[in-house]
């Protein structure tokens, strides 16, 4: 593994990066490009010998990336290899238009050495035998074909059970609508592709990373196939819900989990929150937004995405009133002053809304005026529970931290919903490959 600082450019990196730029012109492909450069290079420095990387991307950048990862991989200095290109083909639904219908992803696979690269052979089944001539022995496209008895029944081979060793096409079919794995990220891939990535290129013990782990499909794989990982993404929305992926998942062993999990680059104490909070750019001030609210409801509330027309509502999340009908809580942050009008605001805003909370996550604690503003909004009696709380609740980022407990203040709605979010996740926050610039 490398040092930090240790990272080069090879010569043939900063030529195609030079030529790109005299071809594709100083525009969004080509700043995608660099940035992709600079990330591949970075994962190439710490990438072990016995190593492999795979690259999934958009048809639109494909072949360029192709040339940037054989100018990091495969230079003489590097000693790389390029290993396959692979066609993950799937199934889907077809409309008439005026260019053929898209029905395969290409990944792109290296190793970091020519030897030593971890492979484990996987087998799959053999082609239909209605799908192939039963006159021929050989191979058609990497299936076996097979021949017939004299009573028409297929020969068996010693050994044939295992199936055909893998191909480059992976007949994998996308999630569907209705699949249980879904959770709403626009570029979720399924299960059953990382889990044949990872087992090809991993043992249990080594270390996956995913750079772009958007909802953490590969690091969700990498946990239950006993491997390491590390997962990487730009929004705190995208690390929560990995962590809620998680803790659905393995609701036993989940407190272990989460005490083996290391963040970085997510409030830890109430001064790396401060810090976050005072940024001045308001991409980042949205960030500490988001942080608040998956903090507060446990990784339940769905975010408002919508720039500057988000009627003051950061956050939602939902509570059964009985089995048909949902209860709706919303939640506002704020990093300066408070006073009694942005409570009296989050109320107008609640009612507007429909909802029967308002809670507002701040820095300051209420005031007396604050108060009594929470007082004049009253209570929410549950229908079913003999249970009332005030309408309006602030909570103050401190309180996140809870001097006095472990993991900090939490929402608590009477027959809270658990399963909401997972319709509504992260859509502003998908690594669409040219607008991540």
């Amino acid at each position: 593994m490398g040092k930090v600082g240790e990272t080069r450019w090879t010569e043939q990196t900063v030529a195609l990066i030079r030529g790109l730029e005299a071809v594709l012109g100083r525009g969004s492909l080509l700043a995608y490009l660099v940035h992709m450069t600079l990330r591949i290079v970075e994962i190439h420095r710490v990438l072990k010998p016995t190593g492999s990387f795979y690259l999934h991307c958009d048809p639109t950048a494909s072949h360029y990336l192709k040339l940037v990862c054989d100018t990091i991989f495969v230079s003489d200095r590097q000693g790389g290899d390029f290993v396959n290109e692979i066609v993950w083909w799937y199934k889907r639904w077809s409309n008439a238009s005026s260019n053929f219908q898209r029905m395969h992803d290409v990944i792109l696979f290296y190793g970091k050495s020519k030897k030593d690269r971890t492979f484990n052979v996987q087998y799959q089944g053999y082609a239909k035998p209605e799908a192939i001539e039963d006159t021929v022995r050989g191979v058609i496209d990497g299936k076996l074909v097979r021949l017939k008895d004299e009573d028409g029944n297929y020969i068996k081979r010693k050994g044939e059970n295992k199936g055909v060793a893998c191909h480059d096409v992976f007949e994998l079919q996308h999630i569907q609508p209705t699949a249980k794995e879904r959770m709403g990220y626009p570029t979720q891939k399924p299960v059953a592709l990382l889990e044949r990535i990872i087992k090809k290129s991993s043992n249990e013990g080594d270390v996956v990373l995913d750079a772009y782990c958007g909802c953490g499909t590969s690091v969700a794989v990498a946990q239950r196939l006993g491997r390491r990982w590390i997962g990487i993404d730009i929004t705190y929305q995208s690390i929560a819900l990995i962590l809620k992926r998680f803790a659905d998942t393995y609701k036993d062993d989940w407190p272990a989990i989460e005490a083996d999990i290391k963040l970085d680059g997510v409030p830890r104490d109430l001064e790396s929150a401060m810090l976050l909070a005072n940024r001045k750019d308001d991409k980042t001030r949205k960030e500490f937004e988001k942080w608040a609210v998956l903090t507060f409801s446990r990784n339940q509330a769905r975010i408002n995405e919508k720039k500057g027309a988000d009627g003051g509502i950061d956050g939602i999340a939902y509570f059964l009133l009985d089995k048909d009908t949902n209860g709706k809580a919303i939640f506002q942050v704020k990093s300066g002053t408070t006073k009694r009008s942005d409570l009296a605001t989050l109320n107008s805003d609640r009612l507007r809304e429909k909802a029967e909370f308002g809670f507002l996550i701040c820095t300051d604690l209420p005031t007396k005026s604050m108060r009594d503003e929470i007082a004049a909004a009253g209570k929410f009696r549950h229908p079913l529970l003999n249970r009332e709380d005030d309408r309006l609740q602030v909570i103050t980022v401190a309180e996140l931290f809870d001097m006095a407990s472990s993991r900090g203040k939490r929402l608590d709605l009477p027959m809270a919903r658990t399963d909401a979010v997972k319709s509504a996740v992260a859509k502003g926050d998908a690594d669409k490959q040219l607008g991540l610039i």
